[in-house]
């Protein structure tokens, strides 16, 4: 992994869709370890909501915020990795899904 202090995000990664469109997306030129620490809490707070969502039965609103908790965490390590990982390798990645 590279540990260049000056990566940052490249601003490509989408997320929470509408219609087949991005209705959001991850900003570019943030410091990676900043945007990791931001990863670390949503991630926290999504487990925190999951938790309370397993035992309040009667709504569904911590399980929605949880979802959508993820969905931002997982853009936003998209967003890294595809900053950290050598050109190579992503264009290795392509060529195995299209098979």
């Amino acid at each position: 992994m590279n540990e260049d202090t000056t990566l940052k995000t490249i601003g490509y990664t989408p997320f929470n869709y509408s219609a087949d469109r991005a209705l959001f997306r991850v900003n570019g030129g943030v410091r990676i370890q900043e945007t990791l620490e931001r990863a670390s809490d949503l991630l926290h707070l999504a487990h925190r909501l999951a938790e309370d969502a397993a035992f309040e039965k009667s709504t569904d609103r911590y399980a929605w915020a949880a979802h959508f908790l993820l969905e931002m965490s997982k853009a936003v390590i998209d967003d890294v990795v595809k900053v950290i990982t050598p050109r190579s390798e992503v264009e290795v990645g392509k060529k195995a899904e299209k098979q």
